[in-house]
């Protein structure tokens, strides 16, 4: 009995999709950039935000499980997921959406109407592509791509910073890029692939392949230059952020070889947890650009 609790409880977990609550720390990316993430205030502030993030993607996550039940049941890996192999109802799940979607509501009413108005405003955006956006080629990049940078721009609003226009563009080109990777590996991996995303018909790999290829040198080149900018070198007091680029560079080519190479990049939270030499070029790069801007 004990047994069967803990594993309906595990189902439960896992339909959060909780691993991908790490998309969230893109909260944090104003507040580190602007020297303010060892100040308390600041800190909590964006602390608040990731939760409500958090909440707010695990309720876009039940509703889009709900929805794409059948379409995951022929996929290779989705189908494991709890509502597309039915270990936990339709009905249940929607129960359990809605009481995340109430939380966010109250979470919402404790902050910044600003701030509240990003988090809706990524909540509809995914609602809409749960029914139909993802089905509309091209349009179905910039919805999965927006998520990333409302984050991004949900940390700026939330203790009130600037954020650099460089830096927006960094994300913009990074969001699109890693969107466009999802696809490349939905196409690539599965001989139905239209079958289970409609939209897929639409892409072919060349066309995919072109778009990787702008989108990443976008991202390569947006970010170089954000730290050889003039407002960056006179806030952190240092031209040495540009030796940051050579950790960016290093993992776009990785995720590049993973995705080509080894069929993997579907989900990048699971490659940046399981991939060993992404996840040193992650701690690298976090700690010489700490050690740069903050020492």
């Amino acid at each position: 009995m004990k047994k069967r609790l803990f594993s309906k409880f595990n189902s439960y977990i896992k339909l959060l999709r909780i691993s991908n609550w790490a998309k969230n720390f893109f909260v944090f990316v104003p507040a580190f950039f602007s020297k303010h993430l060892f100040e308390e205030e600041y800190f909590y502030s964006v602390l608040f935000g990731f939760i409500t993030f958090s909440i707010a993607s695990s309720a876009v996550y039940v509703l889009n499980d709900i929805v794409d039940a059948p379409k995951d049941a022929l996929h290779y890996h989705k189908k494991e997921r709890p509502v597309a192999s039915g270990i936990i109802s339709k009905r249940n799940a929607l129960f359990f959406g809605l009481f995340f979607f109430a939380a966010l509501v109250m979470l919402s009413l404790q902050s910044d109407p600003v701030f509240a108005l990003v988090i809706w405003s990524y909540v509809a955006i995914n609602i809409l592509y749960t029914f139909f956006l993802k089905e509309v080629v091209i349009v179905d990049l910039f919805c999965i791509a927006s998520g990333f940078l409302l984050r991004v721009l949900a940390g700026a609003l939330i203790i009130s910073v600037y954020i650099s226009n460089w830096l927006i563009l960094t994300t913009i080109f990074l969001s699109l890029f890693l969107a466009v990777m999802k696809r490349r590996v939905e196409i690539a991996n599965s001989v139905n692939a239209s079958d289970q995303r409609i939209v897929l018909k639409d892409y072919s790999l060349d066309f995919i392949d072109q778009i990787v290829g702008m989108t990443g040198s976008g991202v390569i080149l947006s970010y170089a230059l954000y730290s050889v900018a003039e407002r960056t070198v006179n806030l952190f007091g240092s031209e040495r952020l540009v030796f940051t680029t050579i950790f960016v560079i290093f993992g776009m080519f990785r995720y590049l070889y993973l995705v080509y190479k080894k069929g993997k990049g579907e989900n990048v939270i699971e490659i940046l947890l399981t991939d060993l030499p992404m996840m040193l070029n992650l701690i690298f790069y976090i700690s010489v650009t700490l050690y740069i801007i903050y020492l």
